[in-house]
């Protein structure tokens, strides 16, 4: 079922309308002097990186070379090149070689490649599942055409059953799926087309396994058609594919919204985003650092207390592991997502780091000073410093910041939550540190 042309692929329309940079490879001939660029596939899996190179490959004049970055090493692609360019001036061939995963060859192996795509001795489609701003040399990124594919949405794979159905490739119409089991197909394919035509073909083999042994209640209809249905389904796909790759795009797109449903105050979304990590196995002391760092950088002292639940949290899925883990999680999560916001801490902390990086830092005044070592008392350190506690309210009026940064303030509070109060109470501290009596 693998699609011939680029008219038969679907989901990716944003690639393959008329005039784009891909059709236009596609519909490179041989008499093309300048010869097609070469691409990077960049998507997930099942979405149609094979495909487009077997299509970019069926033109005119090309031979067809499939690698894996698995498998390969430098000396076959050596091998690829120098027969590509024996085909060149031998037969005036283009040679495509498709290379999957690309991201598991070395610098090394991808410098082997330079030449061979500079020259255009090689069209090269590479195809990969991560980032290839961090996967792939930046000369070879710049010499290829980077093709970002989407992943399918539900319309894109039930156009694929329903082909798979009745094209005579496929089931040739041998089958009909329910409307409820064609949902289920698409929902356990978690956006793959792959999967999709997988588990309809294990859903088919079990329905024709049912028929013959006399278990199949909706049997063939009159035109010989077997029908399958929702239980044919569930038994070859018992649930759905989640997509999270723990050391690509998916591991830090999935805990950037998880963060920013908390910081947004929406403990459904973050819920959901924890459920993901958790079942895609992702190191839960990863997620409860992250539970942490929010709790101060964004919470705050709009609410204190919220760092203390998300560290107890820490704490207790340290020591009671997993799965139970995952409910102290849940906890501190929805208590970081309903609390009020507050990055005022985060935002002065922030702040009198750049002072001190840019050298406004200043002497430390005299009366601050240091005063328990021997010879302090003569250089004047600690002179005329004010205890607190023998001032009213624990306030005693003198400077503690350096003269350069007189008047300077970083925390300013909101007013949210337990900040509310806040500014009033700064003004009464700044009032009482600044007057006499």
């Amino acid at each position: 079922m693998r699609p011939r042309s680029l008219d038969e692929v679907v989901g990716q329309e944003h690639l393959t309308f008329p005039g784009s940079p891909l059709r236009q490879l596609v519909e490179a001939t041989a008499a093309s002097r300048t010869g097609p660029a070469s691409v990077i596939l960049w998507g997930p899996p099942g979405v149609g990186k094979t495909t487009l190179a077997h299509v970019i490959s069926h033109a005119e004049g090309r031979a067809f070379v499939e690698l894996s970055a698995i498998t390969a090493g430098v000396k076959d692609v050596r091998t690829v090149v120098e027969n590509a360019r024996r085909a060149r001036e031998m037969y005036g061939q283009t040679t495509v070689l498709f290379l999957d995963e690309i991201h598991r060859f070395s610098k090394a192996q991808q410098d082997a490649l330079l030449p061979a795509v500079e020259n255009r001795l090689v069209v090269l489609v590479a195809a990969t599942t991560e980032n290839p701003s961090f996967s792939v040399i930046s000369p070879l990124l710049s010499r290829s055409l980077l093709l970002t594919l989407k992943p399918l949405d539900d319309a894109a794979v039930g156009a694929l059953v329903d082909r798979a159905c009745t094209d005579p490739r496929g089931l040739a119409g041998e089958f009909a799926l329910t409307e409820e089991a064609r949902e289920m197909v698409v929902r356990v394919s978690g956006a793959d087309a792959r999967r999709s035509l997988t588990v309809l073909e294990a859903a088919c083999g079990i329905a024709r396994a049912r028929a013959e042994a006399g278990e199949d209640d909706g049997g063939e209809d009159s035109a010989g058609v077997l029908e399958v249905g929702v239980d044919d389904v569930a038994e070859a796909a018992s649930e759905a594919v989640l997509r999270y790759d723990r050391n690509g795009d998916q591991h830090y797109d999935v805990i950037s919204a998880f963060i920013k449903s908390i910081r947004g105050s929406d403990p459904d979304a973050a819920l959901h985003y924890l459920a993901r990590m958790i079942v895609a196995g992702e190191d839960p002391r990863f997620i409860c650092r992250r539970l942490v760092v929010h709790a101060a950088e964004d919470i705050g002292m709009a609410d204190p207390q919220a760092l203390v639940v998300a560290v107890s949290a820490q704490s207790a899925v340290e020591r009671i592991g997993m799965p139970e883990g995952r409910i102290p999680m849940a906890e501190a999560t929805v208590y970081l997502a309903t609390a009020p916001k507050s990055n005022a801490a985060c935002t002065a902390i922030e702040e009198a780091i750049a002072d001190v990086k840019e050298g406004r830092a200043g002497q430390v005044p005299m009366h601050l000073r240091d005063s328990h070592y021997p010879g302090a008392a003569a250089l004047g350190h600690g002179e005329g410093y004010r205890y607190p506690h023998d001032w009213p309210y624990a306030v005693a009026p003198q400077q503690y910041l350096p003269d350069t940064l007189t008047g300077r303030q970083y925390y300013r509070p909101t007013p949210n939550g337990g900040e509310a109060r806040m500014a009033e109470r700064l003004e009464t501290l700044a009032r009482l540190r600044t007057q006499e009596g």
